[in-house]
């Protein structure tokens, strides 16, 4: 006898409840649609706006405790948010915004899958194991301090977003426990923003201030390699004491007899793939195209390389083919980037956020703690329209390239997105990878991200105020 059978009623009970919610859940969302496009809410529709921000930005920290999936919560959000924004205006204004809006989110989702997908083909063909094979060492606290310095060379070279797929797809093959893989992934984002925030191809707030002529390249990574440098070995400080011991390594089927030629498409398709995202920054820079456009070009590459060295009849050749990754890649991740992204474009869109940065000018009585206040907002909200809105509020002439106001803004708002799971690229892909929950994160590792973030913006200050890298350029051969 089946435990339905045993228990009819409550089967019965259990079905009845499942189809009230859902008739629930199917009236809500229509009736919540008039409700917003209602002329009574159309003289409030900041507020609105910022109400339904705020509920489904609290729905996304308890979706433990709701049961409710993020990647949904998000997109009903954006969805919400953007109807308000309707409602305040007219369609006529807000399909242009919508759609600009779009494709600056496209291009984040099209670089973020092209990345994913480019890891997935490595780690398919093992190539992984061209890392791993060097990193022996089982000592936890050894291996945070490899993985912090690895990832934090690595994001200056490719981004931060970038960084943190690659990092986390590694610590899958070095660390078996799920729990402690994502204390090491909570590292790998303290450490992939630490090391975006001192180049201008590390992060793309960077990137935005180094095209708009407030940062140089050089200047830029002379001044915060030091900050950065410190905000990252003063988390990692944080986080040692609380290891100890030897972590277990991922036990990884082997199989019985491998492919013959396996070997050396391990290390063409481990290179490949390399290349092709060492090759974005470049591509970049040669073209004048977006990021995300030198991204699908280096995945196409190899997807071209692996179709071909993969021709052959054996059992794993499909598994290792490129459709084979696109199936496997974590896109419940990519929606929820679609709905957070859009969410905080309705924002930007209505002002709120520029609203934001010039109270945060008029309030604060320096400008030192305006770059500090961005950095931390920029843990709750998107740093890049916090950013694009302090571009515009500062006149170029008064604070002319490389300022310590636009190099601490830099700063700041690279490693502010640090202190919780959500202010990051970084961070919210570890959430969608290693399905790391938002309290976790704050217990774990927002204070580490938050000593680092304050010991690395203080030092920069005192070199300021001491003159250090002038100093340092007056040195004989500098």
């Amino acid at each position: 006898m089946t435990a339905n059978e045993e228990h009819p009623h409550e089967t019965g009970e259990n079905a009845f409840n499942d189809l009230l919610y859902c008739l629930a859940v199917f009236a809500l969302v229509p009736i919540t649609y008039g409700v917003l496009l209602s002329d009574q809410l159309e003289t409030n529709g900041q507020i609105v706006s910022i109400a339904i921000f705020l509920l489904g930005y609290g729905a996304i920290v308890f979706e433990d405790i709701l049961k409710l999936n993020k990647s949904a919560v998000s997109l009903i959000m954006a969805s919400f948010m953007w109807t308000m924004v309707t409602a305040s205006s007219t369609v006529e204004k807000t399909l242009p915004a919508l759609t600009e809006k779009l494709g600056d989110v496209s291009e984040i989702l099209f670089f973020l899958l092209g990345a994913m997908t480019i890891v997935e083909i490595v780690d398919s063909h093992e190539g992984f194991k061209i890392v791993t094979n060097f990193i022996r060492t089982t000592s936890r606290r050894q291996l945070l301090w490899i993985i912090g310095f690895v990832t934090f060379f690595m994001s200056s070279v490719l981004d931060n977003l970038t960084s943190t797929i690659v990092m986390v797809s590694l610590l899958r093959k070095l660390v078996d426990d799920p729990e402690e893989r994502k204390l090491y992934g909570g590292v790998v984002v303290i450490a992939a923003n630490a090391g975006g925030a001192w180049t201008p191809i590390g992060d793309v707030t960077t990137t935005m201030l180094w095209i708009n002529g407030n940062i140089s390249g050089l200047t830029t990574m002379t001044d915060l390699f030091l900050p950065s440098m410190i905000s990252m070995l003063v988390s990692l400080a944080v986080v040692t004491p609380t290891l100890s011991g030897d972590v277990k390594r991922s036990q990884t089927s082997e199989p019985a007899v491998e492919d013959p030629g396996m070997d050396s498409k391990r290390q063409i398709v481990f290179w490949g793939g390399l290349g092709a995202l060492v090759g974005v920054p470049i591509f970049k820079a040669a073209t004048g195209l977006p990021p995300f456009m030198g991204m699908v070009c280096g995945l196409g590459t190899l997807w071209v390389i692996t179709d071909y060295i993969n021709r052959g009849d054996d059992q794993n050749s499909d598994y290792r083919r490129a459709e084979s990754a696109l199936q496997r890649i974590d896109t419940s991740s990519v929606l929820f980037f679609l709905g957070i992204l859009l969410s905080v474009a309705a924002l930007e869109h209505q002002g709120l956020l520029r609203a934001l940065a010039l109270n945060l000018d008029n309030v604060l009585p320096n400008l030192d703690l305006v770059a500090i206040a961005i950095g931390l907002f920029s843990a709750i909200i998107d740093n890049v329209p916090l950013v694009a809105a302090s571009m515009g509020m500062y006149d170029a002439a008064q604070f002319p390239m490389d300022s310590k106001l636009w190099q601490l803004i830099a700063y700041c708002a690279g490693t502010g997105g640090s202190i919780f799971v959500i202010g990051s690229a970084a961070g919210v892909a570890l959430m969608g990878m290693e399905k790391t929950d938002f309290f976790w994160y704050l217990r774990k590792m927002s204070f580490p991200a938050l000593a680092g973030f304050f010991a690395g913006a203080a030092f920069y200050l005192g070199a300021q105020a001491v003159h250090i890298p002038q100093l340092i350029a007056g040195l004989p051969g500098v």
